[in-house]
C-alpha cells in the first residue's frame, strides 16, 4: 500500500515542477509586447486590430459573440454530416436537440457527449468541429482569465486587453504547440492517428473477423486533455485501449489535464510581481484536491459490504487490488482511476478511465463534490478566474469580522465588486439546482434513469452538475440522448458558462478602474498559510453547503442503504 502515496507523491512532485515553466511562458505569453507574423496574419485574417483596448464590456461582448459564431457553424456542420466529405460510413447527420446540446457542449469547454463518438461522427466532424472548438473554447477560457488578471494588475485603467489578442496568441503560442507534442508522444504510444476509419482483424480462433473503427485519436487526444475538454473520440473514452493504450499516457493525460490551470496560479503571481500569491492559490487548490484523492481513493479500496455479502473477494493482495472494481479498467486499477476521478473533475475535463456511474456511494462524492466547487484547479483560465471570486469573497468577509474596508491585492473592495461576485457563486448552484428539481419534476425524465431510488437521483443530479461546471463526465446510466435533456443540459453549459464569467470580467473593470492602496497597519495580508487555510475553509463552506441537501439525498443515504444491506433490483 505505500507504492499508492509513493506513487501519489511523485505525481504531485512533478506536478509542482512542471507548474513553473507552465506559468511562466503563459505569464510571458499574456504580458508581451510583440507579435509573431503568424499572429499579425491572424489578426488580418479576421479583420480585427490588435492595438484595440476593450474594456470589460467590450471584452465580453467579443468573447460571447464569437463563441457564439463558432457555435452556430458547428451546429451547422453537424446538420449537415450526411453531406460532408470523410464520411465512408455514410453517418447520419445528428437531429436538431442533439447537434445542438453538442455544438454547446464543445464551446463551452464542456464535451458532454450524448452520442457514441466512433459510431455517430465522421472523421470529417471529428477534426472540424470537435477538435476544432475543443481549441476555441480553451483558447476564450484562457484569454478570459488574462483579461481578469490585467483588472487586478492594473490601476486606474479603463481597459483589460483585447480578447483576440488573448486569443489568437494562447492557440498559437500554447495550445497548438503542446497538443502538437503531445500527440506525436501518444502515436508513439499506440494511439491512432489515421484518416482510415476502419480496420477489419481477424479474431485469436481465426473464423471471425472483427471491426476496429479509428481514425485521428491522437490529435483530439491531446488538445482533450491539454485543453481541460475531456470528449472521446470513442464512447468509452479514456478507458478505451485506443484512447489510453499504456500506463504512460494514463499518467500523461492526468497530467496534461492539470498542466494549464495549474501553471495558471503561477502566471498570477508572475503578472502581479507577487509570486507568492500565487503559489498560495496553488496551495489551496491542492489541499482540496489531495483532500477529495483520499476520499475516493478510501471509498473504492473498502469496496462495497454487497458485493462482500455475495462472495466478492475485495481484499487488496499480491494478485489483484481489491476494492471496488466494478466499471474499472484492471491496468489501471483503484490507485490509478482514483487518481485520475480526482484530476478529471477538479480540471473539470470530463474524460473518465472508468465507469462514474459504478463508483461507490462515498466514491462518487469526490467527483460530485468537485464539480459543484468548479475552483479546485478549474478548467484552462476559468478555474482560476473561480478561484479568485471565492478569494475576493474571503477578503470581504475576512474585512466583516475586523469592521475594515476589506482590500485585495491593494484594491479596495467595495459594495459593487461583491454583488458581482455573489451574482457569480450563487449561478452555479441556481443551475444545477434548478434544473436538476425541473427534471425530477418533469413528466417522462424518469424513464431514462437506469436506477431507482437515491442513485437514479444522482444520475440527474450528476448530469447537470456536470453541465454547469462545464466538465461533461457522466453517471453513464442516464439515457442523455432525448430532446428534454438535450435541450436542458445544453442550456445549463451555456449558463454555467456565460452567467458566471461575465460577472467576473464585470468585476476585473471595476477593479481595474480603482487605484492602488498601499498596504496598512490594518490590511489583511493574502499571500500568508494563514489566508490559504482561510480561503479552503471559505470554499468548503460556502460552496460546499449549498449543496448538501441534494448529496444528502444522493450519495450519502446511498451509503447509508449500502451499509445496512439495501439496494434497488
Amino acid at each position: 500500500m505505500g507504492l499508492v502515496w509513493i506513487e501519489y507523491a511523485a505525481f504531485v512532485a512533478v506536478l509542482v515542477l512542471l507548474t513553473i515553466p507552465m506559468g511562466w511562458w503563459l505569464a510571458r505569453c499574456f504580458t508581451s509586447a510583440h507579435d509573431s507574423r503568424l499572429e499579425r496574419w491572424t489578426y488580418a485574417a479576421i479583420g480585427v486590430d490588435p492595438q484595440e483596448r476593450m474594456g470589460w464590456q467590450r471584452y465580453g461582448a467579443v468573447l460571447v459573440l464569437s463563441n457564439g459564431l463558432l457555435m452556430l457553424l458547428g451546429y451547422l456542420l453537424l446538420r449537415l454530416q450526411g453531406s460532408l466529405p470523410l464520411n465512408p460510413l455514410q453517418n447520419a447527420a445528428q437531429t436538431p436537440d442533439l447537434a445542438f446540446n453538442t455544438a454547446a457542449s464543445f464551446i463551452t469547454n464542456t464535451n458532454w457527449q450524448a452520442y457514441a463518438g466512433e459510431n455517430s461522427l465522421s472523421n470529417a466532424t471529428q477534426m472540424v468541429v470537435i477538435t476544432g472548438l475543443m481549441f476555441a473554447g480553451s483558447a476564450a477560457g484562457l484569454a478570459a482569465a488574462a483579461g481578469f488578471v490585467r483588472g487586478l494588475a492594473r490601476a486606474g485603467s479603463q481597459d483589460i486587453g483585447n480578447y483576440w489578442v488573448d486569443f489568437v496568441r494562447m492557440l498559437w503560442r500554447v495550445l497548438l504547440p503542446l497538443s502538437l507534442l503531445l500527440a506525436l508522444v501518444y502515436v508513439w504510444q499506440g494511439v491512432p492517428q489515421t484518416l482510415g476509419t476502419e480496420v477489419l482483424a481477424h479474431t485469436i480462433d481465426g473464423g471471425r473477423t472483427q471491426q476496429l473503427l479509428m481514425g485521428p485519436v491522437a490529435s483530439l487526444e491531446s488538445i482533450k486533455h491539454l485543453g481541460t475538454n475531456g470528449g472521446g473520440f470513442f464512447s468509452m473514452n479514456a478507458a478505451h485501449p485506443f484512447e489510453n493504450p499504456t500506463p504512460l499516457t494514463n499518467m500523461l493525460h492526468i497530467l496534461a489535464m492539470l498542466l494549464i490551470p495549474a501553471g495558471m496560479t503561477y502566471a498570477l503571481g508572475a503578472m502581479l510581481l507577487k509570486r507568492r500569491q500565487g503559489w498560495v492559490f496553488f496551495g489551496a487548490s491542492l489541499v482540496i484536491f489531495l483532500g477529495f484523492l483520499a476520499l475516493v481513493w478510501t471509498g473504492e479500496q473498502n469496496g462495497s459490504n454487497l458485493l462482500a455479502r455475495a462472495g466478492a473477494d475485495q481484499q487488496w493482495n499480491a494478485t489483484q487490488s481489491g476494492g471496488n472494481m466494478e466499471g474499472k479498467e484492471l491496468r489501471f486499477g483503484i490507485t490509478d482511476t482514483a487518481l485520475f476521478v480526482t484530476a478529471t473533475t477538479a480540471a473539470t475535463t470530463g474524460s473518465v478511465n472508468a465507469m462514474h456511474d459504478s463508483l461507490t456511494p462515498l466514491g462518487s462524492i469526490t467527483p460530485l463534490a468537485l464539480m459543484m466547487l468548479n475552483c479546485v484547479f478549474g478548467g484552462d483560465g476559468v478555474g482560476l478566474i473561480n478561484l479568485l471570486q471565492y478569494a475576493i469573497l474571503t477578503v470581504f468577509l475576512a474585512g466583516m469580522m475586523i469592521g475594515r474596508t476589506p482590500e485585495f491585492l491593494g484594491k479596495k473592495i467595495e459594495v459593487r465588486e461583491i454583488k458581482l461576485v455573489m451574482l457569480s457563486v450563487l449561478a452555479h448552484p441556481a443551475c444545477i439546482l434548478g434544473w436538476t428539481a425541473l427534471a425530477m419534476l418533469w413528466p417522462g425524465a424518469a424513464d431514462s434513469l437506469n436506477n431507482r431510488g437515491p442513485h437514479g437521483f444522482s444520475e440527474i443530479l450528476y448530469a447537470y452538475a456536470s453541465a454547469t461546471a462545464n466538465n461533461g463526465s457522466a453517471f453513464a446510466g442516464l439515457n442523455a440522448n432525448t430532446p428534454f435533456f438535450n435541450t436542458t443540459l445544453g442550456l445549463a453549459m451555456l449558463m454555467g458558462r456565460y452567467l458566471t464569467l461575465l460577472p467576473l470580467l464585470a468585476v476585473a473593470g471595476s477593479m481595474a478602474s480603482k487605484a492602488s492602496v498601499p498596504a496598512g497597519a490594518g490590511t489583511f495580508p493574502t499571500a500568508t498559510p494563514l489566508f490559504t487555510g482561510l480561503l479552503v475553509f471559505v470554499v468548503l463552506v460556502v460552496g460546499g453547503l449549498t449543496f448538501l441537501p441534494a448529496l444528502a439525498l444522493g450519495p450519502v443515504v446511498e451509503h447509508l442503504q449500502m451499509l445496512a444491506g439495501q439496494f434497488y433490483p
